[in-house]
């Protein structure tokens, strides 16, 4: 009985049980920590210390957790964050792309709207100039479109705005190359050089309104036309209104007179043709309101002006041997009748270049009573252009007429605040021509008659005259033309 006590207390010896103990503990916690190794990081309990190092010598095939290196954990989390971050398009943004894709958060659809189909056709944005910017516009168009591929990101590199392209901004307008500049008409040709007298603005020469009788048909006018332009002219002044009356069938005259032109035998188209083959020859066309507001009794409207008091008092005897009866604008009836007359004119021929007035546009100082039109007289011819340009603002409003100073004192014509576009200084007088040449300087030309073509050389060679304009008084228009282009 006494020796099966014994060895029964050999087995609950301390030392043996201690043993047992701790291989029980192990082999429990090696179970525990089996199972729960990828929820506890059991580094944070166990290190190389000296139990560590009992423990594997007295059990070496026992299994147990190594410490995670700080360094290692802190260099891993350094790349994450900057895979994270470091997203802006480089160089090689197309091979690192991908990269970034597995990277990003698998957001749900209904939050990752895709791109908007109107911003991905805009290849060069205008954006501000800054870097910052523009990085976090490119991230955030990473981050809403997780299924973003090489291709996408080379649209988003190719859709970046060349930053130094923004600060050259691209040409408007006004800053394109014009393929048919607008030139001068002067009628030559781009590779020769030009002559004193082709550099004229305006090399006129006067037809009247006389030239176009006898029914001259088509034909006629146009090869007219091109002579003019062969000895070396660029506009035609033909007369369409004289003596009270229009050389064109006018409906105003219908109305007022009772006959719509005045008596003469002219085709209806003539002026048609006129302005189109001198248009199509580089001319300008001025129609020449000649005689203006004067009238003689040979006039078709004389007995209805004088029965209608449109006459002022007296004969007007401006030039020797003529006289003349005025149209008194001062009437509301004949201002009105002159200011339809313009405008349905314009109007019946919208391509006219110009209409031209001469010194009969005013009253002779020397008509009976002391009585001052100025006033009266500018503002009547002020409406008249006023209503022209309101009808056809692209017709010139042209004046041919005496020097300012002589105008106004013995014409009563201060056409200086008429409105006018262009004013011509009448130089017929021989006596006073170096002082109507000087007046002549200050203003759009000088108009001389076929008796002063000796003069011509000098008008040609004074860069201060701008233009020129010859008046055939003689009647023999073509004449006068040649002797012009034989001039030089």
């Amino acid at each position: 009985m006494s020796k099966k006590k014994d060895n029964s207390s050999r087995l609950f010896d301390s030392g043996c049980l201690v043993e047992i103990l701790i291989f029980l503990m192990l082999l429990g916690g090696s179970y525990w920590w089996f199972i729960q190794r990828n929820q506890i990081d059991l580094s944070k309990f166990v290190s190389n210390n000296s139990v560590v190092s009992w423990l594997q010598d007295k059990f070496p095939n026992l299994p147990i957790p190594t410490v995670k290196s700080e360094d290692t954990s802190t260099e891993k989390e350094t790349v994450l964050k900057s895979k994270e971050t470091d997203s802006t398009p480089t160089e090689s943004s197309q091979s690192s792309s991908p990269e970034i894709s597995k990277n990003t958060p698998d957001l749900p659809k209904k939050e990752s709207p895709s791109p908007i189909p109107a911003e991905e056709k805009i290849v060069n944005p205008v954006k501000p100039n800054n870097n910052s910017l523009e990085k976090e516009t490119v991230l955030k168009s990473k981050e809403t479109d997780p299924n973003q591929t090489e291709s996408s990101s080379s649209e988003t590199v190719k859709n970046t705005p060349d930053l130094p392209k923004i600060e050259s901004p691209s040409p408007t307008p006004a800053d394109k190359k014009i393929v048919n500049p607008v030139k001068p008409n002067n009628n030559s040709l781009n590779d020769k050089v030009l002559t004193p007298w082709e550099k004229k603005e305006i090399r006129g020469i006067y037809l009247s309104r006389y030239y176009i009788t006898n029914n001259a048909d088509e034909k006629t006018i146009r090869e007219r036309v091109r002579y003019y332009k062969k000895q070396g002219f660029n506009a035609i002044i033909h007369g369409v209104w004289g003596n009270g009356c229009t050389m064109y069938k006018s409906e105003v005259m219908q109305e007022i007179l009772g006959a719509n032109s005045c008596p003469n035998e002219f085709n209806e188209q003539w002026l048609v043709w006129l302005i189109d083959e001198a248009h199509k020859q580089g001319i300008e066309v001025h129609a020449y309101f000649e005689k203006g507001i004067k009238i003689d009794k040979n006039s078709p409207i004389f007995d209805l002006a004088i029965a209608k008091k449109w006459i002022v008092p007296g004969v007007d005897k401006t030039y020797d041997g003529i006289e003349h009866y005025v149209l008194d604008v001062e009437e509301e009836e004949v201002a009105n009748f002159f200011t339809n007359i313009l405008v349905e004119f314009v109007k019946k021929y919208p391509t006219i270049d110009a209409v031209q007035w001469d010194d009969y546009l005013g009253y002779h100082a020397e008509l009976p009573g002391k009585v001052d039109r100025t006033a009266k007289l500018t503002s009547f011819t002020k409406q008249m252009v006023t209503e022209m340009k309101k009808a056809n603002n692209s017709v010139s409003f042209d004046l041919s007429h005496h020097n300012p100073y002589w105008a106004k004192k013995y014409f009563a014509a201060d056409w200086e605040k008429w409105l006018v576009d262009r004013v011509f200084i009448q130089a017929y007088n021989e006596d006073n021509f170096q002082e109507e040449l000087n007046y002549a300087k200050q203003y759009d030309g000088i108009g001389i008659t076929d008796k002063q073509l000796h003069r011509l050389d000098e008008l040609v060679n004074n860069s201060n005259i701008k233009s020129v304009l010859v008046f055939p008084l003689s009647g023999e228009p073509e004449k006068a033309a040649n002797r012009v282009k034989s001039s030089f």
